[in-house]
C-alpha cells in the first residue's frame, strides 16, 4: 500500500512538473515575441523619423528650386534690357553717322547746327544709355553669380535627399 500511495503521489507531481517545462518555451516564446516588438517599435520610430526628414528635405528642396528659377528670371530680365539696350546703342551709332554724313553735305550754317545739335544730343543719350549698360553689365554679374550660389545648394540639397533615398531604400531590403 505504501508503494501505491507513493505512486499515486508521483502521478500527482508529474503533471505539476511537466506544466514547469512547458511554461519554459513559453516563456521564451513571449520573450521573443517582446523583443520582436521592441526591435519593430524601434524600426517604426527609425522610419518615421527618416520620412520626417525626407519631407523636411523635399519641402527645402521646393523652396531652394523656386529661389533659383527666380533668379534666373531676373537675370533673364536683366540679359533682354541688356539686349535692348545694346541694339539702342547700335541705332544711335548709326543716327549719329548719318547725321554726320548728312551735314557734310550742307552749305547752310543753320542745317548744319541743326544736325549738330541733333548729335550733341544724341551723344547725351548714348552716354546716358552707356553708364545704364555698364550698371546692367555688372548686376549681370552679380546675379550669374548668385544664381551658381543658389544652384549650388541646390545640388547639395539633392545629394542630401538621394543619401536619405538610399537610406530608406537600404532599409526596406530585407536582412533575413
Amino acid at each position: 500500500m505504501r508503494h501505491l500511495s507513493l505512486l499515486v503521489l508521483g502521478f500527482l507531481l508529474m503533471p505539476s512538473v511537466t506544466l514547469g517545462q512547458s511554461g519554459s518555451p513559453d516563456s521564451q516564446t513571449l520573450q521573443a515575441l517582446l523583443t520582436e516588438v521592441r526591435q519593430l517599435r524601434q524600426e517604426l520610430r527609425s522610419t518615421t523619423s527618416a520620412s520626417l526628414r525626407a519631407q523636411i528635405l523635399i519641402y527645402r528642396v521646393q523652396a531652394q528650386e523656386a529661389a533659383v528659377a527666380r533668379v534666373q528670371e531676373r537675370l533673364d530680365d536683366a540679359t533682354t534690357r541688356h539686349s535692348q539696350l545694346t541694339e539702342k546703342r547700335k541705332q544711335f551709332a548709326s543716327q549719329l553717322k548719318f547725321y554726320a554724313d548728312k551735314k557734310e553735305g550742307m552749305t547752310n550754317p543753320d542745317e548744319r547746327q541743326k544736325y549738330d545739335d541733333a548729335a550733341s544730343e544724341l551723344k547725351v543719350e548714348m552716354d546716358t544709355e552707356m553708364t545704364d549698360l555698364q550698371e546692367l553689365e555688372t548686376k549681370q554679374a552679380e546675379l550669374k553669380e548668385e544664381l551658381r550660389s543658389e544652384e549650388a545648394k541646390l545640388g547639395r540639397l539633392q545629394d542630401e535627399l538621394d543619401r536619405l533615398d538610399k537610406t530608406l531604400e537600404s532599409a526596406e531590403t530585407p536582412t533575413r
